[in-house]
């Protein structure tokens, strides 16, 4: 089993990077594994923790219709050069947590997607020097309000929702191209997403060049490389899973935004 590499917070709320061992407790490190994290003595055991999303990224890159067959169920050109946008680091939870349903929007979507970790802070990299910027592969949900995407036309509101990015479940140093990426809504033993990583239009690697050409990528950023075709609505009270072959499973469920408690002292 490949090491998964994870996040966590401890019940006295110390949040640690650490590794998850088949007993599922974690040997903490004491730092970030990108910034040369080492183990230490401690370990938390199963059951003691929580687990959070598995980096704490400055930004999140993303990159639109990055599956041809995805821009043709959006009846949308296929970029020449790969569409990016960005999404808050608010945006993020972790695997079990919720996708919080804004009540501005009428149709929020799932798009599963594979999410690179950046190990090195990298600018000006060359495609054929990319990959050693990566650290690791996790896996996301680019969660969005595709109604308001489609009325305000540029996509920050749409796409930069508290809860709209879940990341998780763990970290993992590689992945094969040809893993299968795959959504499910609830009980569906058919999902609504299928494909390989490999039917990528710009490979992770074309990615982070492109990218470092335009922003500097610091350690623990993540990079969403796109959703393939399959993207569809969720409601409250779904749960969500994206797996990803080599990785595992990232399963979040829809609630409605809580009510703020009624002030009292405003009402006398």
């Amino acid at each position: 089993m490949a090491q998964r590499y994870i996040r966590v917070r401890t019940a006295e709320g110390r949040i640690y990077y650490g590794s998850l061992q088949v007993d599922r407790s974690v040997k903490i490190f004491d730092a970030p594994p990108w910034l040369n994290g080492k183990p230490t003595e401690m370990t938390c055991a199963a059951e003691t923790y929580e687990l959070l999303a598995p980096c704490a990224p400055s930004k999140i890159v993303a990159v639109g219709r990055n599956y041809r067959d995805h821009a043709e169920e959006m009846a949308a050109e296929v970029p020449t050069e790969p569409l990016l946008f960005l999404k808050p680091s608010t945006t993020i939870v972790g695997h079990d947590m919720a996708i919080i349903y804004p009540p501005q929007s009428q149709q929020v979507d799932y798009e599963g997607e594979l999410a690179l970790v950046i190990g090195e802070t990298c600018e000006d990299c060359s495609p054929d020097t990319a990959s050693d910027y990566i650290w690791g592969y996790t896996i996301a949900n680019d969660v969005t309000a595709r109604d308001l995407q489609r009325r305000d036309r540029l996509w920050t509101r749409a796409k930069g929702f508290n809860s709209f990015c879940p990341l998780g479940p763990w970290v993992v140093r590689e992945i094969n191209p040809g893993a299968k990426l795959q959504t499910f809504v609830n009980d569906e033993e058919k999902p609504r997403q299928s494909a390989k990583l490999e039917r990528m239009v710009y490979s992770p690697d074309k990615l982070v060049s492109y990218i470092s050409q335009i922003m500097t990528l610091l350690p623990g950023d993540v990079i969403l490389t796109g959703t393939p075709k399959g993207v569809g609505s969720l409601q409250v009270g779904d749960r969500v899973r994206v797996e990803i072959e080599g990785i595992g499973a990232l399963e979040n469920p829809v609630i409605p935004k809580p009510t703020p408690p009624l002030n009292l002292s405003e009402t006398a």
